[in-house]
């Protein structure tokens, strides 16, 4: 059984005299102001797990404000579980109950369950309670893209190799245990596969190389067709630990003839795998190859962000794959309009955004002045209306950079800690939403 809500909060809850107590204590006025967000956060945890008898669970109200102080102070779970038994304003601002201490696993099981979905939604009250307090009107914005790296080593195909035999034999080494090792026999080839794979890394020359790849997707292989047959064997049984082993191993199963297929394409036959194609993670399979300008290649997501005046962010959409700026410019403005019912009057971008097509079209839409760093090509006359303006909105364009700094230094978005595409997205949405609350507080007269 789970409350929504502290019933009765205790009348001892002490902010800090420190800054950041002033903060916490301000955020949680914000959060009473605004209840109705707790049930948003109350629905995510009865989808994941409820029930009617036994001891109860942290109440919503309590897991939506330990979600935002874990993203505003960048803790993990074990640091957010101390501050939370030792710390005054941290018990204070969570509305924990009178002698509870939740355990780091509790933390994670629950404030992992809040969708990105609720958390844009949290991020949407906030913008309208920038709005009425005169301090965001979206009348003014910013556009650029990021990458968000995911929690993955740097990939390549020997590694990869290497990732998939040592998760089959370790689904191997768990059947057996399942069925007390009378299971056919199987050989543990995990120490020729790494000594191979470390092989490839220090070996000069093509020809040595890829007699090292032909042994090591030749173990792959045999690795695969044990775990095979020990799927067939272990078909009939029906024990919910084989149930979950069988799911674990279809899971993994056609991510590893992908990694053999696509090692067989690149290495052996030297034909080119296109970046979508290419699967870069056994484990954050769902991971794009991001390789922004000339740059360094990166592995995650790419976000696309539309601030304001305030630096508040006013929207996010995590792309798949990495499409170009200037296909993204259009939709972006398209979500903007639809958020605040108007276009802006002023819209700054990156170069990478600018084309004549998308010029002409958010000028049919509505925008004034639309300026872009670098002209592309096109006219400061044709963008906006005078140097002078075009001056100003390129200047205001550059703060967008810094808001992207900050989320990505203080706010853990340079890299999500969080596994699964899901959770990426929520991970992201969360620490946009910690971002814009704590910016606003600053921002709002007291």
């Amino acid at each position: 059984m789970r409350q929504e809500r502290t019933v009765q909060a205790s009348i001892f809850d002490l902010f800090a005299t420190h800054e950041i107590g002033h903060e916490l204590k301000a955020m949680s006025q914000w959060l009473d102001e605004h209840r109705d967000l707790i049930g948003l956060v109350a629905r995510d945890l009865v989808r994941v797990d409820v029930k009617a008898t036994g001891r109860q669970g942290l109440p919503a109200e309590t897991v939506l404000r330990c979600a935002i102080l874990k993203q505003y102070r960048q803790l993990s779970y074990q640091e957010l579980a101390f501050h939370l038994e030792d710390s005054a304003s941290f018990r204070a601002f969570a509305r924990l109950p009178l002698s509870w201490s939740p355990h780091k696993s509790v933390l994670q099981r629950t404030i992992s369950a809040i969708r990105s979905e609720t958390w844009e939604q949290v991020n949407r009250v906030l913008l309208s309670s920038a709005r009425q307090a005169k301090l965001e009107d979206g009348a003014v914005v910013r556009l650029d893209s990021t990458v968000t790296s995911a929690l993955m080593h740097e990939p390549s195909d020997s590694s990869l190799l290497w990732d998939a035999v040592r998760v089959m034999v370790r689904l191997l080494k768990r059947a057996d245990a399942l069925v007390g090792g009378a299971g056919s026999a199987w050989r543990d080839h995990c120490r020729a596969a790494k000594k191979r794979a470390r092989k490839i890394q220090f070996t000069r020359g093509r020809p040595n190389r890829v007699q090292l790849y032909r042994e090591l997707i030749a173990i792959a292989r045999a690795t695969l067709t044990y775990l095979e047959q020990a799927s067939e064997r272990l078909v009939l049984a029906s024990t919910p630990s084989i149930a979950l082993w069988q799911l674990q191993v279809r899971h993994y199963r056609p991510l590893v003839e992908r990694i053999i297929r696509q090692s067989e394409r690149r290495v052996l036959a030297g034909a080119p795998v296109s970046a979508g194609e290419k699967l870069v993670s056994l484990f954050e399979e769902h991971a794009d190859i991001i390789v922004k300008g000339s740059r360094d290649t990166e592995y995650g997501h790419k976000p696309n962000l539309t601030t304001g005046k305030s630096g508040m962010i006013l929207d996010l959409v995590i792309e798949k794959g990495n499409p170009a700026d200037s296909d993204r410019l259009l939709p972006m403005l398209e979500r903007h309009i639809g958020i605040w019912g108007q276009a802006p009057r002023q819209a700054a971008a990156d170069g990478g955004f600018a084309t004549r097509d998308n010029l002409a079209t958010a000028k049919a839409w509505g925008v004034s002045d639309m300026a872009f760093h670098k002209k592309a090509g096109l006219k400061i006359e044709d963008m906006v209306r005078t140097k002078w303006v075009y001056r100003k909105l390129r200047n205001f364009r550059a703060g967008i950079e810094a808001g992207i700094s900050c989320l990505k230094r203080a706010y853990g978005l340079a890299r999500c800690t969080w596994r699964g595409l899901d959770h990426f997205k929520t991970y992201v949405w969360s620490s946009v939403a910690a971002y814009n609350l704590v910016l606003f507080i600053r921002l709002r007269p007291t």
